[in-house]
């Protein structure tokens, strides 16, 4: 994982986030580090999730009139990014990469 400072949480990253941020154009990336802000400073902005998924939250943004989700985790020192996609197969791939 990697470290990207922030003013109050360790912000990491899984390496299925890295990858699917590489495949982003430099406006979608704009638009993902806002809605990492948004998370980082208010982690509850998301829907947790239950079942398989139990720790995993889910926020909602929109990236070129998308609607995209962000997978992350967190406590009061870190945030976990865990995966960035549209909402087709979103789910299945994280259950994969759990």
């Amino acid at each position: 994982m990697e470290k990207e400072d922030d003013l109050n949480k360790e912000i990491l990253q899984t390496n299925l986030f890295k990858r699917q941020k590489k495949r982003l154009h430099k406006s979608q990336i704009n638009d993902l580090d806002k809605a990492v802000k948004s998370v980082s400073n208010n982690p509850k902005i998301g829907i947790e999730k239950k079942g398989d998924l139990k720790g995993v939250w889910v926020y909602k943004f929109k990236m070129n009139k998308q609607e995209y989700l962000l997978a992350y985790e967190w406590d009061t020192k870190h945030l976990w990014l865990i995966a960035v996609d549209v909402h087709e197969n979103f789910y299945r791939d994280l259950k994969k990469s759990q």
